[in-house]
């Protein structure tokens, strides 16, 4: 039986890509770190499953990798873990360097120095390529040539790590694999993110409407200005809820689903020869594109302009306007594409936070 080591086992990547290992035979262990509340969530479809393990360690602890990765001695290593927020980037960068940066260093070492034939994943983003961009035919969109131009310390920790793959593969011949992810969604994504923001406040919105027009509704207290008045919802009742607060609507990003993003990493360590690929799906829509449709989907509840606020908090110190993806090389070597489009992952999303089955 294979076995494979996942770190950032709790967040969505994780759990999906945890489900399809255990499918497929693996002995799978999640890495978590130590905490004193339970964050297994996500994990209900394999916690109590018997080829499934939690093990505790700290991704930035060398120590800790060194040992959990002698005393396993994992197939496969899938590096998820990362200080994923960009806009935290810029407030913690020192944190940030030392997760995402220094954390796959810790894992190459170990391969390394223990002699292992275990086959690594690095979790990049399409953050590392910032405001550059390729054009193929009139299209402008970022491809496996696309030189790396990034904008935040995020995007700067993911671009060393990603080179630090490259040079332990052509140096060392440890076999590792970078998997330059696009934008990922689900209805298990982290409910700061954007989309999950929107969805959420959406379903939100549409309870608390129902419970309002039942008569069980008691009201909410929040300061004047973040309030919706009048935000009509038919035309006997005008009400008050916190406004839907935002950043930049204009960046357009290249949004796929999670689901289909872990078969790609999971493909990637199954090939002769390691190499790294983008995983997208060529399209790119805006924020208010995802709005658009996300509000279109519950229909009776208004215009999102009517609900949303622009707050320059969310606004990052630099900003990626736009990001598209090219899966040429993943369709053509890896035999992967893409099968959830963008409006079934806005309604899957948006069925889940309405508790819509």
């Amino acid at each position: 039986m294979k076995k494979a080591l996942i770190t950032g086992i709790t967040g969505q990547d994780g759990s999906y890509l945890a489900e399809l290992l255990i499918d497929k035979g693996y002995r799978v262990y999640g890495m978590q770190r130590r905490s004193s509340t339970s964050n297994l969530g996500r994990l209900d479809k394999v916690v109590d499953h018997p080829n499934f393990e939690i093990v505790e360690g700290e991704v930035a602890d060398s120590g800790c990798v060194y040992s959990l990765v002698d005393n396993i001695r994992p197939d496969e290593i899938y590096n998820l873990a990362a200080q994923s927020h960009v806009g935290t980037s810029f407030d913690q960068p020192d944190y940030t360097f030392q997760v995402n940066a220094m954390g796959p260093l810790y894992f190459l070492e170990a391969i390394k120095h223990f002699a292992l034939s275990s086959r690594f994943y690095q979790a990049s983003t399409s953050e590392m390529f910032g405001k550059n961009f390729t054009v193929c035919k009139d299209v402008k969109h970022q491809c496996e040539e696309t030189q790396f131009m990034p904008q935040s310390p995020y995007a700067v920790a993911k671009t060393n790590a990603h080179h630090l793959v490259r040079i332990y593969r052509e140096a060392y011949g440890v076999f590792g694999c970078c998997g330059i992810l696009f934008n990922h969604e689900s209805e298990r994504r982290g409910e700061h993110f954007v989309t999950r923001k929107i969805t959420k406040w959406i379903g939100e919105f549409v309870r608390w409407k129902d419970s309002r027009l039942r008569g069980n509704y008691d009201k909410l207290s929040y300061d004047d200005d973040d309030i919706i008045a009048p935000l009509t919802i038919d035309q006997k009742c005008a009400s008050t809820f916190p406004k839907l607060r935002l950043g930049n609507l204009d960046a357009y990003r290249d949004w796929g689903h999670a689901a289909d993003y872990v078969k790609a990493m999971w493909l990637m360590l199954q090939q002769e020869k390691p190499d790294d690929f983008v995983i997208a799906t060529g399209k790119t829509y805006s924020i208010r594109e995802f709005l658009d449709e996300a509000f279109s989907y519950v229909g009776d509840i208004g215009h999102w302009r009517d609900v949303v606020v622009i707050d320059p908090k969310f606004y990052r110190p630099a900003e990626v306007e736009f990001l598209r993806g090219s899966p040429a090389k993943a369709k053509a070597v890896l035999g992967w594409e893409p099968e959830i489009g963008f409006k079934d992952l806005v309604m899957g999303m948006l069925r889940n936070d309405l508790n819509v089955s």
